[in-house]
């Protein structure tokens, strides 16, 4: 069951039934940098930090990325193996420096990128990802489009609206510029971009404090639900009757690249699991609290997330998001034993965060260090993946 109508009739051989999940967005090599000395490289982009959430709670889906010949991960981890990306011989990987400041930043002036804490810069990028690369013979229950330099195009989106009953849309994927000299990240008010038409046809939308200015909540909330993540504050979630406030998970951070990415691979594997908002959203918190404690994607164990699974499996609303009436949807409604949710989650990261720091995964130690340890960093078991479909809204897999 599609919750929206494509823009043209589909064809008489087009597939009726919907499997699973589409991921879109670009790997890149993220090159980290303070006080102008390389301390670390790291597989990066959206899909290298959303992949390890969704296969801990074996989610089946299908990647659609592109990297160059020059890509460095493509046997590295055991993500970028089982999601190979699209390798275009006539482009380079995306690449991103990102310059973190010693002194604590002044918060009232932001450098352009949004980001408080760093100044990035994309100083190479990779192919756009264009409708014709999106499979086009195949429907999906839910779709993430996770861009970060600037490679899904509106017509990308507007092509897995088409084919996605669900589709969670990270603000970074639309509205990013990037300076043709040095190609420092700025932001641009969404309502300027060629996105903002689609706004009615998204589902979720996730933006951090410092994006939310461009977004503009007050306008975007009218038309879908607006996730905005707050750092160690969790987040806040908006939506056209509505506002709630979810709680963080304490966390050291070493390394904030990803965490928003971990936390929409967790909020929106809550939606698709069939979670209300405010679990699916207490679940992102615990994702990107994980993801801060790292350097590069984060190391998941599947076996330590069984209890997560059965818990969330307790307080599933519903098998999957039914969303042609959200005002009257049940995931918006307040969860019940708030409380014991958030404990069991705090337990499972206490026992994950005793493996992280394990000698074997000391990341702050020296630059030389660190990048070897992020070359097998994401290795994840080879039965991550549950193969069982995902029921429809009517209960049909």
């Amino acid at each position: 069951m599609v919750i929206h109508s494509p823009t043209q009739p589909p064809s008489p051989t087009a597939p009726t039934t919907a499997h699973g999940g589409l991921v879109v967005g670009n790997y890149c090599h993220d090159v980290l940098i303070r006080d102008h000395h390389v301390t670390a490289h790291a597989l990066g982009g959206a899909p290298s930090f959303i992949i390890p959430v969704l296969h801990s709670l074996s989610l089946p889906f299908l990647l659609l990325s592109k990297v160059g010949s020059d890509f460095s991960y493509s046997s590295a981890t055991t993500t970028t193996t089982l999601h190979p990306p699209i390798v275009v011989s006539t482009s380079q990987t995306t690449v991103f420096h990102a310059h973190f400041l010693s002194a604590t930043p002044d918060t009232t002036s932001l450098p352009p990128s949004g980001h408080p804490d760093r100044i990035l810069k994309r100083v190479g990028s990779c192919d756009p990802i264009t409708p014709s690369d999106l499979p086009s013979n195949s429907l999906f229950l839910f779709g993430l489009a996770v861009g970060v330099a600037g490679e899904i195009l509106p017509e990308t989106l507007q092509t897995m609206l088409d084919l996605c009953d669900v589709v969670f849309v990270d603000a970074q994927a639309i509205i990013r510029t990037f300076d043709p000299e040095d190609g420092t990240v700025s932001l641009v008010n969404l309502n300027e971009t060629g996105f903002f038409h689609l706004l009615p046809r998204i589902a979720f939308l996730k933006c951090s404090a410092e994006e939310a200015i461009f977004v503009d909540i007050e306008e975007a909330r009218k038309w879908c639900c607006v996730v905005v993540t707050c750092g160690r504050h969790g987040c806040e979630v908006f939506w056209k009757d509505g506002e709630l406030k979810v709680p963080p998970f304490a966390a050291d951070q070493v390394d904030p690249t990803g965490a928003g990415d971990s936390f929409l691979g967790g909020f929106a594997a809550g939606i698709v699991m069939g979670l209300g908002v405010w679990d699916a959203a207490l679940l992102g918190n615990f994702f990107g609290s994980l993801a801060v404690a790292q350097v590069g994607p984060p190391k998941l164990d599947a076996k330590l997330f069984q209890v997560v699974k059965d818990e969330m499996q307790k307080r599933k609303i519903q098998d999957f998001p039914c969303l042609e009436r959200r005002g009257d949807w049940l995931g918006f409604r307040e969860s019940p034993d708030q409380d014991q949710f958030y404990e069991s989650l705090a337990a499972t990261k206490t026992v994950v965060m005793s493996q992280i720091q394990e000698p074997d995964w000391n990341l702050v130690s020296s630059p030389k260090e660190s990048a070897e340890q992020n070359n097998s960093k994401a290795k994840l078991p080879l039965n991550y993946v549950q193969e069982e479909p995902i029921p429809s809204c009517d209960g049909k897999p």
